[in-house]
């Protein structure tokens, strides 16, 4: 497994439909791509938003990353929608797991 991690923080500015018009067109997206495992989002109570996908290896998230609708929404992103952002991208060294079991 390979985590991207993607905090961020909108600019108060931001054309919101447009925005979300675009984020759901990424998910869409990204979905399609080999070696794609899952997506999901949080926004803490301060406004900053966690993004976490999961790809198979490492190759498939550097495949994602080249996409070119996706190259354009980046841009689009530093330019339009993010005031601020950091992605973290590695392979977890520990993975811990629960599963509760009816009895």
């Amino acid at each position: 497994m390979f985590l991207v991690v993607f905090r961020n923080r909108k600019r108060a500015d931001i054309d919101a439909a447009a925005y979300s018009r675009d984020a759901v067109a990424m998910e869409r997206l990204a979905a399609q791509q080999p070696g794609y495992l899952g997506f999901k989002s949080y926004t803490a109570d301060d406004g900053e938003v966690i993004a976490v996908s999961e790809w198979e290896d490492e190759e498939a998230a550097l495949a994602w990353r080249r996409v070119a609708d996706h190259a354009e929404m980046q841009a689009r992103g530093r330019t339009d929608y993010y005031e601020s952002y950091t992605l973290f991208a590695g392979t977890p060294t520990r993975v811990h797991r629960f599963q509760r079991q009816d009895t």
